[in-house]
């Protein structure tokens, strides 16, 4: 026999039971075609068969009881009761009349042990059973749900596993990046994690994830055609990004964005990232002016050579800020070569570069929206985003973008040029006081 597609049974199967008894099928026969073993087929009819209660006269299951209803009083001995036997409530017929007949049906006790293919099921009264896909169902996940509740493993492991989470956590590192590091430590899964967080089984709480925090839901504008196109705009709009890219490789590109201290001007925050491996590069501007982006890529050509930083850089995708307005002092060494291609997202679309948007919550962990960036320095943006980069996360297989960088890879390159290199899983910090504790 061959083996099912699948160890567990499924609606299809169980709709597939359903129509079967209805025909008349033997246990054999239904399996032969699901592919399962007989006793398989047996199992799930007696486990989720639908109970139906007889309905009887006065609700006595005594063949007879509507026939003695007048002739038979005081088998009980209380010859001061004035009720017939049949129908008294005090006292069953079958523990005080040697006639008791019961109205019980054998067919159920038997294969297929449900009345389904039963001629006399519509006009029967008597205790039947029914088996319904729908309903076998809806047992199964109860059962499921019901056998997953709860803490599944010893009161030791549970404290040890509570208060790893306990340290980790309070560090601000995320519970995927805790658990990519400590899995074989660890006697549940990530879900499992969760679910006990919920629950209220360990000392962290929701409100201690801010992967739990409920972001509102973005509106994407029907920006429709623009109007009177910036020059720089020209030839580089997001349109001319996806047919450009038609032919290029899709990991090649790198999404750019600045990230705003406080609103009354000062530093900002240059940052950059890398679809192929999610780094990110973190880089302290004095202002929002343009020149202030053209020195650090006149810096990034000049420290990695103008052959590395093109292949590194070879698509830029950023949004449509004052600040990256000179496209072809970015795009242009000082002689006149063309170093990368840069094009601009749509206007008020920031999600046309997600990777970049959703990153920048973790700058947002150590230093709070509205913020001054003044004060620090970039070795302290670089530590920052040592820290950053060495999250591990779920979308990347629970690695961590520095685990994604190839030995052979211009990035080393880079981040020997930047002074950047990974954090231990352990000493990973994202927390307002990372910069007081080195």
């Amino acid at each position: 026999m061959n083996k099912p597609t699948s160890p567990q049974m499924t609606l299809s199967d169980r709709i597939a039971i359903e129509s079967g008894l209805h025909l008349g099928h033997s246990f054999k026969q239904i399996a032969k075609e699901l592919k399962r073993h007989p006793s398989t087929i047996s199992h799930e009819v007696k486990t989720n068969r639908v109970y139906i209660a007889g309905s009887y006269y006065h609700g006595n299951d005594c063949r007879k009881a509507r026939k003695c209803r007048y002739s038979v009083k005081h088998l009980c001995g209380d010859n001061d009761c004035s009720s017939s036997c049949s129908i008294c409530w005090k006292h069953s017929c079958h523990e005080v009349c040697d006639k008791y007949v019961p109205c019980h049906c054998s067919k159920p006790d038997f294969p297929p042990y449900v009345c389904n293919c039963c001629a006399q099921k519509k006009l029967c009264t008597n205790e039947r059973y029914i088996y319904s896909a729908k309903n076998a169902q809806a047992y199964y996940d109860r059962r499921l749900s019901e056998s997953r509740k709860g803490i599944r493993i010893s009161p030791e492991d549970r404290e040890d596993l509570d208060q790893l989470l306990t340290r980790l956590v309070s560090q601000g590192q995320p519970l995927a990046h805790i658990y990519a590091h400590h899995a074989d430590e660890m006697p549940v899964s990530l879900r499992s994690l969760y679910n006990y967080i919920e629950s209220g089984k360990m000392t962290i709480r929701n409100i201690d994830l801010r992967r739990k925090t409920t972001y509102r839901k973005r509106k994407r504008s029907n920006t429709g055609k623009v109007v009177n196109e910036p020059s720089c705009r020209v030839g580089r709009t997001y349109d001319d990004f996806l047919k450009y890219m038609e032919t290029k490789d899709p990991d090649t590109v790198t999404e750019m964005d600045t990230v705003i201290g406080h609103r009354g001007g000062g530093n900002r925050l240059l940052t950059m990232i890398f679809r192929r491996n999610s780094v990110m590069l973190v880089f302290l501007l004095p202002n929002g002016k343009a020149d202030s982006v053209k020195r650090v890529f006149d810096w990034l050509e000049y420290g990695m050579g103008y052959d590395a930083f093109a292949r590194l850089f070879p698509v830029i995708l950023t949004d449509n800020g004052s600040e990256f307005k000179r496209a072809d002092d970015l795009e242009l060494t000082e002689d006149h070569e063309l170093r990368t291609r840069l094009f601009y997202c749509d206007p008020q679309a920031a999600w046309q570069k997600p990777r970049i948007e959703k990153n920048h919550e973790f700058i947002r962990y150590v230093i709070p929206k509205g913020k001054s960036f003044n004060g620090y320095t970039q070795a302290d943006m670089t530590l920052l985003a040592d820290h950053i980069n060495s999250v591990k996360r779920p979308n990347l297989g629970f690695k961590s973008p520095y685990d994604l960088v190839r030995d052979d890879d211009d990035m080393n390159a880079l981040m020997k040029l930047l002074k950047m290199h990974p954090i231990p899983p352990d000493e990973v910090r994202l927390k307002s006081d990372i910069f007081k504790k080195i």
